[in-house]
């Protein structure tokens, strides 16, 4: 499965405050039942909520430039925009 450390189903019921513990640390388990891999626990990565001006403007210095009317005009062509105008309503 993984390089993860195993721990087995009975270690996971036995010992579970404490890999709970790591796993908010960012530790990565491997689980086991009958010496066989079936399960992997791993820490939820909490997304970036905010990106600075500074980074957005680092990471857009290596963007491709955009044909903004060739984008409109492909826009135009895959989608109707008569078909759903939230304001015809």
């Amino acid at each position: 499965m993984s390089t993860s450390p195993e721990i087995s189903q009975r270690d996971l019921r036995m010992r579970s405050k404490e890999i709970m513990d790591a796993l908010e640390r960012g530790q990565t388990y491997t689980v086991t039942r009958d010496g066989r891999g079936i399960g992997e626990l791993v820490p939820i990565r909490e997304p970036r909520r905010f990106v600075s001006r500074a980074h957005f403007a680092r990471a857009a210095r290596n963007a491709p430039q955009l044909d903004v009317d060739a984008f409109r005009r492909d826009l135009d062509e895959a989608v109707d925009p008569e078909l759903d105008d939230p304001y015809a309503r």
